[in-house]
């Protein structure tokens, strides 16, 4: 019995010191990187759709570990004149690295077109090879290749937040002060303002060193300012960055249209930080047979950069609307532009109130909210 436990505790201390011993196990990373670059072709050209669901697809053999374990992959971007020693990117590819293939959209491949120095509208090449990776042992594709891009028109990264700023505007140049501009619909922007003489420019954020960006005519365009002369005047700016356009549009005026009178009752003045108004004007409805008729809109009249005037007609999301009272929402007040205008449709109606009252009369183009006006009953 004694030599009994005498084996066993021997044979427990084998296996504990077996345990113990130094781990000898050395992590093979020796690999075979990628020979073969298989699609796209080289020098392949591409028209970049950067606002469609269109891709890319780069695709090559695969690499090759001495000890056959997962290889990861990457696929490095630069310019034509590059030698990846500071590429433009490195994109890992698809299934997190793993397969020997990347889907690239069209979005980000503009992106890297524009960091490539290619420009809207312009042509240029990027060059591209794959890295391979096992543990820190990464080699890069013995061949590379080129793609050539379109790219179109318009900015690869569009800002989410515009701001107005410039010894021309209304807020002076300091960019703490810069005026926010509305966005319309992605990409697309618009102030209400006035600009005085002096220079102008759009940027991006309000710290830091912000993209900033100007107009050209209709083109806008990055790093430059633009510049203001004739003195004051009321402007309608839209940025496009989708497109890369610009317009700016000044607003001659903006008059009350009486629609049971067919005429203006009076115009609006610019007062600043995007409001128009009118004070102590008085409101009298017009005595049809069937009662009193209170229908009211209002025009704008501009003048393109070409110098030509037209009319646009802001009234009422609704075609015909009833009398508001003291419950009516206050969207019922919102400002929408007309686009099949005529002497009665989309009028908003002036409250019971206002009947033969001065009242003034304030339209607000306000870049935090949706526009809109109001009626003060004096």
């Amino acid at each position: 019995m004694k030599r009994y436990f005498t084996a066993i505790t021997f044979s427990l201390l084998a296996l504990f010191m077996t345990a113990c011993k130094k781990d000898d196990y050395t992590l093979n990373t020796n690999l075979k990187p990628v020979e073969r670059l298989t699609a796209p072709v080289n020098n392949k050209f591409t028209k970049l759709q950067p606002a469609t669901s269109a891709a890319v697809s780069f695709e090559w053999d695969q690499a090759r570990a001495e000890d056959g374990s997962l290889v990861l992959y990457e696929v490095v971007f630069d310019k034509e004149s590059g030698d990846f020693s500071a590429p433009l990117a490195r994109i890992a590819s698809d299934g997190g690295g793993i397969q020997n293939k990347l889907t690239l959209s069209h979005k980000d491949l503009n992106t890297l077109a524009a960091k490539a120095g290619i420009p809207a509208l312009g042509l240029g090449k990027l060059k591209w090879n794959v890295s391979s990776s096992k543990g820190f042992n990464i080699q890069p594709s013995t061949e590379t290749r080129t793609i050539e891009l379109e790219r179109p028109a318009g900015f690869a990264e569009i800002p989410v937040d515009v701001f107005l700023t410039g010894t021309a505007t209304e807020a002076g140049d300091a960019t703490a002060n810069a005026l926010q501009m509305k966005m319309l619909t992605a990409g697309v922007f618009e102030i209400y303002t006035s600009l005085k003489d002096g220079t102008f420019e759009f940027i991006d954020r309000k710290t830091g060193t912000p993209n900033n960006f100007y107009m050209d005519g209709e083109l806008l365009k990055e790093k430059g300012k633009s510049t203001h002369a004739g003195g004051t005047k009321a402007i309608r700016i839209r940025l496009d960055f989708n497109n890369a356009t610009a317009t700016a549009t000044e607003i001659l005026s903006i008059g009350l249209w009486f629609a049971p009178d067919d005429k203006f009752l009076f115009e609006t003045a610019y007062a600043g930080a995007g409001k128009w108004g009118a004070t102590d004007k008085n409101i009298t409805f017009r005595q049809e047979s069937w009662g009193r008729d209170e229908r009211y809109k209002f025009r704008m009249r501009v003048k393109n950069a070409a110098g030509t005037e037209s009319d646009e007609w802001i009234g009422s999301s609704n075609q015909d609307n009833n009398r508001p009272t003291s419950t009516t929402p206050p969207s019922f007040y919102e400002l929408k532009a007309i686009t099949n205008n005529d002497r009665w449709n989309y009028c908003y109606k002036f409250k019971t109130e206002v009947d033969t009252k001065n009242c003034d009369v304030n339209l607000f183009f306000y870049t935090d909210k949706n526009y809109t006006h109001e009626i003060i009953i004096k």
